[in-house]
């Protein structure tokens, strides 16, 4: 029940769901973002805040101060540990950890009503208690000198992009340096010669462009620089270099990407990251606190007292994360959850990498806000990198850090910069962001603008002279000498530096690995059930196809019985494939806490393969209770019991072995590749496909190393040494006996126990071999650069004075978002407007509300919104955290995929048609979601090829396609790799631009964005904001969402929507000369603060109508709004733009695709050509398997093909055994690598979709078709390496056959993973469906259970299997035809042509019949997987 609750969460949370569903937790847990220096804990929406609920406590009672005083005096009589977990409510004693959360919120209510105001209230009094009992606060002082940081880049030539060739290249070199041979490389500076000093209490800001090194000098001074680089200089902190402590447990680093469990809430992210990081030095503090408090006889302040101890104990909402196919919470409040899941610690430096992407401005400043109180009375050390600071928020720094190229340019008090510059001859105009400023007077393209000396002609001050100014300056000197004087170490607080790796103990950190695994394992839980009753199905079908009552105690069922013993161990190796699926997705969040010493390996290891060991247990009982009794083996329950164990350990092994492939292989194509190979090998010397006796001499010795053998070994023993089968002989030796040496598995019964050893042995090793794997590999990758862009580093590296950007086009000097008119392209388009009113959007109600007590079925997210959007008018749709922004934007560009939308939507005074809707509008999404393996220009290139109508030629739309490239400015970057988010590719900001690009080029009438300049610097967002300006003036209807504007953006805009949480308008008009319409509506209102002067008026707006103003003014701004003049004019003007305009008919296209379809198959085979050749992991990997698989088959069953070889049935069933093991090996390869490969680009799908880019047929064609030259280049090395190694008949039929029926059945192999993947939700669904179909192939594949065996209510399913016809083909056409060589098969002498007719049941006569058979899987799996990919999407919005 909890598990459907979860998921029905998972599939219809929306953002702003969320927010309301928990704004009263919101309330409680605000605060704690970033205050307290004990549990400090960053957490969710700091911008609403309850008025607070003040406490009367009673103090001038005389007997309840005696009362607080003895309930004091009892809690100081408990243990250290419960006493620092006990405290004072309501003259009550009470466990923080056990307050109900009414309780908790109530008193944090209480303690909070004002969060500027009351955060620096509780920090001040928490320094007061340490200060009156003289326990001082640790500090950490950070220098570095001289910090130069190097890339080793390998050159290449042409793009530096990753292809099969340079991949190749790259591999051959690095085997060449190995052999001491030269290589080309170079080497590229990230950071040069940077020198700095960060001091406790002060709140540092890191200011540059993308590009310029912030991210590497963050990583270099938390010590967390990838080891790949060069690193020369040295960093201290108080004084010790960092290779003499800890530095990961003294500072935190808080990353700009947000990785984290998208199954666990935000509760419990926090949770376990401050469980793992302990408290550090605080809990020795907080002790010492206590103690001096009782010598001193000072009673604790009681709100404090449990304020401080409950900060850790509970954190944010139960909301889960989420990812890009689970909706959980939004961008703005993952970024929040990733700086809070390192503030949670006990660091006392923090390096913080732009952490307000995607948060309003008013959450930002009130983060900065608790970060600087935090600072000054807490006496931490904080660098903060920010991309678009507002003014208001810049205030509250105290030290600037300017960075460009690589160099830093200022370092030093922020009340000095401004000076600085002015004596460089640049100064900062009025209502111009200092922040802004910065950034753009050290670019080319903006510096002139700023020029102050107009006496003096300009020319471009380059980076190094300003350094050189600097070094010149006062503050640059006085930062020379501050160096200078060494750290004086005695004022050093004795723990402050960790020397200890882990916060906790073994045991304690054992612990806490097993309570996230038990956890994950219970939102898992749908997967494990699934498993276990996929198992039992396939149990009852092998039972009733190896049926007890067809199966007598004799030589010929001998076999059958063999059969069913190996199959069951197939099946439960197979099983485990699920597993590497699982692991390898969880490996980046595993790699980020690993890094940051949260827990070792081995604690991450062994949960996961002790609490796998019960679901081992509950399969192995399902397979062995349903199959034992059913099939008929020894009656006995001994035996029922000792087969039992080895199924059970087998499946333990499986599962072991498969975490162990994806702790090495580390992505899920090269760990799908990994766990083929391992399977491969393992089975092939398992002694079931090529009986120990018939393997050549010199590989005997592989039977001992694969586990299969033993089990094999264990479960034959077990079965053929019963007594049944020992009262019959044949040629003095029991049947059973004969059985076992006729497959070499002649043992005595002893073994069976030496099999059970070896078996445990086995897993042992391979759970040692997955924790080493995890403790020893890093995620890295080898930087590639081109001849042309290293020219570009030296010609910059000799010649200074040289413009950089020179390749870029110049645009006008002067204000950042004056129109751009010079030679603007503007291709034809139809002006429309979109009207919309009383539009109300419902989901259902998540299931943790309705526990929280919510009766109400449906949750409504927007409440009556009515408005409007016209052509060449700018529209800004704004609104705190959880407004519902993003949800309007969706419902009205039709991109929700559940709930119910009422309200009337017009395009033009027509109603909204979508699929014609799509056609003329672009939706820029929060999400930047692309295709990796292509170019920047080739993803702009791909969309205006097909977004763009027929009319326009090729050669306008390449030159369309390179003026928004430059418009963008991208044109420097065109043809860098795309990439995956945070781990290869395009930075953030890079993504961004590249998503408003992709949608620009389509040249739409109506643009929607969601959040255009999140994530992108001020000089950035101001490029975008001019190209959305200027599309804007040429008659496009534009409506953004944005978060942190500066002044010069916000104004920027025509009109503005305002939504406050809950989804209801409270304003929507024109902005006004300098935002005066908004500014007087507000001010209107009685007892609003009144703006000062030069203030950002966005952030005005949203400070003074959040939640917690109306609470203290006792008004509804949502009232207000519906009572105004603006909101009648409003409705007016929707009501007579919902009708069409005289001459304006609707919209209509003869196709409902901007191109035929020939050319949608054109472009996207265009688009997979470059993505395939492009992936190594994928394609090379694939190939290199097939080619160690051709050799390892050669090789083991050399010559074995060869009919003069073959004597007895023996030979046969090796031979067909090798057929079997080959097309099963290179169809499983084939099937798990393509999965993970359409995984990813399904997510590009669903947005090409939804933008009417093409038919979703011409994708699945294109996809389909893509794959035939690559299982071709297969095809030729089994035909020319396993071939002639075997020693298959070289005759033009039978070589053609051959041929014939590997492409189809590679074909009907890849066809058939991409078919899972696009039928499910995720990849772990789609490898149990997949390992599913592989288990029900082999049981009817014709080579377990022979076809006339199989019982006749189950042949139709021998039939549907497409393994089956494969192995007919290959039998029939390689020896159906030898009618003249007899063999001696159970006795009697047959001909070979006759016992494969009659054993076998396959027909030679059936050859044409099959042949089309075999051509028709891949086709009816393809038609398949277009379907799903057409009708089926599993994104939840």
């Amino acid at each position: 029940m909890e598990l459907k609750k979860q998921q029905q969460h998972d599939d219809e949370q929306e953002e702003e769901a969320g927010a309301a569903a928990v704004e009263e937790k919101k309330a409680a847990s605000s605060v704690r973002a970033l205050s307290s220096s004990f549990r400090a804990a960053a957490t969710r929406s700091l911008s609403s805040l309850s008025s607070s609920l003040r406490w009367d406590r009673g103090a001038d009672d005389a007997a309840a101060e005696e009362e607080a005083e003895l309930t004091w005096a009892a809690i100081e009589r408990l243990p250290t540990f419960d006493r620092l977990r006990t405290s004072v409510l309501s003259s009550e004693t009470v466990d923080v950890r056990r307050l109900g959360a009414a309780e908790r919120r109530v008193l944090v209510e209480r303690l909070v009503a004002d969060i500027q105001r009351d955060n620096l209230r509780l920090l001040r009094k928490q320094r007061r208690r340490m200060e009156r009992v003289g326990v001082r606060q640790p500090t950490v002082e950070v220098r570095w000198r001289n910090l130069c940081v190097e890339a080793d880049c390998h050159v290449v030539s042409g793009k530096p992009l990753p292809t099969l060739l340079n991949t190749l290249l790259s591999l051959q070199q690095l085997l060449t340096t190995a052999l001491g041979f030269s290589r080309r490389h170079a080497k590229i500076p990230i950071l040069n010669d940077v020198t700095g000093i960060l001091k406790p209490s002060r709140l540092t800001l890191l200011l540059g462009p993308p590009g310029c090194g912030k991210t590497t000098l963050l990583l270099a001074l938390a010590g967390k620089l990838d080891k790949n680089l060069k690193i020369t200089g040295e960093v201290e902190y108080n004084g010790a270099n960092l290779s003499t402590f800890v530095p990961e447990k003294t500072s935190a680093y808080i990353s700009q990407y947000d990785l984290h469990v998208p199954e666990m809430t935000v509760r419990e992210t926090l949770d376990f990251s401050a469980r793992f990081q302990g408290v550090g030095t605080r809990s020795e503090i907080m002790k010492e606190v206590i103690r001096r408090e009782k010598v001193a006889g000072i009673t604790p302040d009681l709100d404090i007292d449990t304020y401080m101890k409950i900060m850790g104990l509970d954190i944010c909402a139960d909301i889960i994360v989420g990812d890009i196919m689970r909706r959980g919470i939004s961008g703005g409040e993952k970024k929040r959850l990733t700086t809070g899941e390192m503030m949670v610690g006990p660091s006392r430096a923090l390096f913080m990498d732009e952490i307000s992407t995607g948060l309003d401005s008013s959450t930002t400043f009130q983060i900065v806000s608790c970060l600087q109180q935090l600072a000054h009375i807490s006496e931490s050390t904080i660098l903060v990198s920010l991309l678009q600071p507002a003014p208001e928020t810049y205030d509250l720094f105290d030290d600037i850090i300017l960075m460009a190229e690589g160099k830093i340019v200022y370092h030093g008090s922020k009340s000095c910069i401004m000076s600085f510059f002015e004596s460089c001859g640049f100064t900062c105009p009025e209502r111009k962001g200092a922040a802004d400023f910065l950034q753009e007077v050290l670019s080319k393209k903006d510096q002139q603008q700023y020029w102050s000396r107009t006496e003096e002609i300009y020319s471009f001050v380059i980076v190094d002279h300003f350094c050189e100014k600097f070094k010149a300056s006062q503050v640059g000197q006085n930062l020379a000498e501050e160096l200078a004087i060494p750290f004086e170490k005695s004022e050093v607080h004795n723990n402050v530096l960790s020397s200890n790796i882990y916060s906790l103990s073994k045991w304690d950190l054992l612990k806490a690995c097993f309570a996230r695994e038990i956890l994950l394992m219970r939102r898992n839980a749908f997967i494990y059930i699934t498993k276990a009753v996929q198992l039992g199905l396939l149990a009852i079908i092998t039972g009733t196809v190896f049926l007890h009552t067809h199966m007598g105690v004799n030589r010929a069922h001998a076999d059958y019985y063999m059969g069913s013993l190996f199959y069951a161990l197939l099946l439960l190796l197979v099983n485990g494939f699920p597993e590497l699926a699982m692991a390898v997705s969880r490996l980046p969040v595993f790699y980020k806490q690993r890094d940051y010493y949260f827990y070792p390996a081995w604690a991450y290891a062994l949960p996961a393969f002790i609490l796998k060991i019960p679901v081992s247990l509950v399969e192995s009982i399902t397979w062995t209770s349903i199959s034992y009794y059913l099939i008929g083996y020894s009656p006995e329950a001994s035996r029922f019991f000792c087969q039992l164990l080895i199924l059970f350990l087998i499946h333990t092994g499986a599962l072991s072995l498969f975490r162990c492939v994806a702790s090495y292989c580390q992505t899920m194509v090269a760990g799908s590749v990994g766990g083929t190979m391992s399977f491969l090998v393992i089975l092939l010397f398992g002694g079931f496909i090529i009986p120990r006796p018939s393997m050549p001499t010199w590989l005997k010795w592989g039977f001992w190393i694969s586990p299969l053998s033993y089990a094999e070994i264990g479960l034959t023993g077990n079965e053929f040494l019963a007594p049944r089968w020992v009262h019959i002989t044949m040629s003095g030796v029991t049947l059973g006996r004969r059985v076992l040496m006729d497959r070499g598995l002649d043992f005595s019964s002893y073994f069976y126990w030496i099999s059970v050893g070896a078996l445990l042995g086995f897993i042992l090793l391979l759970n040692v071999g997955s924790a080493i794997g995890l403790t020893i590999k890093k995620r890295t990758s080898r930087a590639i650069i081109s001849r042309d862009k290293l020219a570009t580093f030296d010609q910059r590296g000799r010649d200074t004075s040289k413009d950089k950007d020179n390749k870029i086009p110049k645009l006008q000097v002067g204000n950042a978002l004056a129109p751009n008119k010079s030679g603007t392209m503007v291709l034809p388009f139809t002006p429309l407007t979109i009207s919309f009113q009383d539009v109300n959007y419902f989901v259902d109600t998540p299931a943790e509300m309705r526990e929280q007590g919510y009766k109400e079925r449906k949750l409504q997210l927007l409440h009556n919104i009515t408005g409007a959007f016209q052509p060449g008018v700018l529209s800004a749709l704004m609104g705190v955290t959880g407004a519902g922004k993003t949800t309007l934007l969706d419902v009205l560009a039709g991109r929700k995929t559940g709930g119910v939308i009422e309200g009337d939507i017009r395009v033009g005074g027509y109603p909204k048609i979508q699929q014609t809707f799509a056609r003329i509008s672009g939706y820029c999404e929060q999400t930047d979601v692309h295709s990796p393996q292509i170019t920047v220009e080739e993803s702009v290139a791909y969309s205006a090829w097909l977004r763009l109508p027929t009319e326009i030629d090729s050669k306008t739309r390449k030159e369309f396609v390179n003026e928004v490239l430059q418009t963008i400015e991208l044109d420097d970057i065109r043809d860098a790799l795309v990439g995956l988010p945070g781990l290869s590719g395009l930075s953030t900001e890079q993504r961004k631009r590249l998503t408003i690009a992709v949608e620009l080029v389509s040249n739409p009438s109506i643009i929607f964005m969601d959040e255009p300049t999140s994530g992108l610097d001020a000089r950035a967002a101001a490029i975008v904001m001019r190209a959305v300006k200027n599309i804007a003036n040429t008659g496009r209807t534009v409506v953004c969402t944005i978060h942190q504007p500066s002044i010069e953006i916000f104004e920027a805009f025509d009109e503005l929507m305002l939504m406050k949480r809950g989804g209801e308008l409270i304003y929507a008009g024109p902005l006004g000369h300098h935002s005066c319409n908004v500014i007087h509506y507000f001010q209107t209102i009685d007892g609003v603060p009144k703006i000062k002067d030069n203030y950002n008026p966005s952030t005005w707006m949203l400070e003074v109508t959040c939640a917690s103003m109306e609470s203290q003014l006792g008004v509804d701004f949502a009232q207000i709004y519906r009572e105004s003049t603006m909101h009648k004019d409003k409705d007016t003007l929707v009501k007579s733009l919902s009708k069409p305009a005289l001459g304006m008919s609707d919209l209509h296209f003869q196709t409902r695709f901007p191109q035929k379809f020939a050319e949608q198959l054109k472009a996207c085979l265009w688009k997979q050509c470059l993505s395939y050749w492009r992936s190594p992991s994928y394609n090379l990997v694939r190939i290199v398997f097939i080619a160690i698989s051709c050799l390892v088959f050669g090789a083991l069953f050399w010559q074995q093909g060869d009919i003069n070889h073959i004597n007895d049935q023996q030979g046969l069933f090796t031979i067909l055994g090798c057929m079997y093991g080959t097309t099963l090996f290179a169809g499983i390869n084939n099937c798990q690598s393509v999965m993970p490969f359409v995984s990813i680009e399904r997510t590009v799908v669903y947005r090409e979709r939804f933008a009417g880019m093409y038919s979703p047929w011409a994708y699945s064609l294109a996809q389909v078709a893509m794959e035939v030259p690559y299982v071709l280049l297969q095809i030729v090395l089994v035909m020319f390496i396993a071939y002639p190694m075997i020693g298959y008949a070289w005759t033009a039929t039978k070589f053609f056959w051959f041929m014939y029926t590997m492409v189809c059945t590679l074909l009907y192999f890849l066809y058939l993973g991409m078919m899972m993947v696009s039928l499910t939700p995720n990849i772990q669904v789609a490898s149990i469906l997949a390992s599913m179909f592989y288990t029900l192939q082999n049981l009817m594949s014709g080579f377990i259970v022979p076809a006339p065996q199989i019982p006749r209510w189950w042949i139709w399913l021998y039939y549907a299997s497409p393994l089956s016809w494969t192995l007919n083909v290959f039998f029939t056409t390689q020896f159906g035809d030898e009618h003249d060589k007899e063999i001696l098969v159970f006795g009697e002498t047959k001909s070979v042509a006759a016992f494969i007719k009659d054993y076998f049941g396959f027909r030679r006569d059936l050859l044409p019949l099959a042949a089309i058979v075999l051509a028709m899987f891949p086709a009816l799996f393809a038609i398949l997987f277009g379907l799903s990919i057409s009708k089926l999407n599993f994104q939840r919005r």
